[in-house]
């Protein structure tokens, strides 16, 4: 699904990844009774984490490497899940939804730098521009 980054951040981090894995946390008294289900459950996951992450791994376009490591990032929530460590898919549940809002929001701002350019085969030169606003940052933060 394509939209301007805030929406991207909204639909990735918070709707998306929270509605099928939340699912899955509140069924869990359902997933203890059938193993059959945990093992499903856990194949289901180890497929997703690894063809998400390999797919991410040949995008060019900056959202849809955040996108497809989200996708790696559900995988990983279903595979705790298949393995009954039900806390641990809820921490994880909850810090990626915080993380990838963010990681989503400062890809907006790089797009947004570059004069809307997503591919990022034609960003470079970051270095010195992550040092200037790293020293701005700072020095803000000195002044508060």
């Amino acid at each position: 699904m394509e939209g301007p980054t805030p929406v991207s951040a909204l639909i990735h981090a918070a709707t998306m990844v929270t509605a099928g894995v939340f699912l899955l946390l509140r069924l869990s008294l359902l997933f203890h009774l059938s193993p059959s289900i945990q093992v499903f459950m856990i194949f289901i996951g180890v497929l997703t984490m690894i063809f998400a992450g390999s797919v991410a791994l040949f995008q060019n376009d900056i959202k849809r490497v955040i996108a497809y490591s989200t996708c790696s990032q559900l995988g990983y929530m279903v595979t705790s899940c298949g393995f009954s460590f039900y806390g641990a898919a809820f921490f994880h549940l909850l810090s990626h939804a915080f993380f990838k809002a963010l990681l989503f929001l400062g890809a907006g701002a790089i797009i947004h730098f570059f004069n809307d350019e997503q591919d990022m085969r034609k960003m470079g030169g970051l270095y010195f521009i992550i040092l200037l606003l790293l020293f701005v940052c700072l020095l803000l933060l000195c002044l508060y």
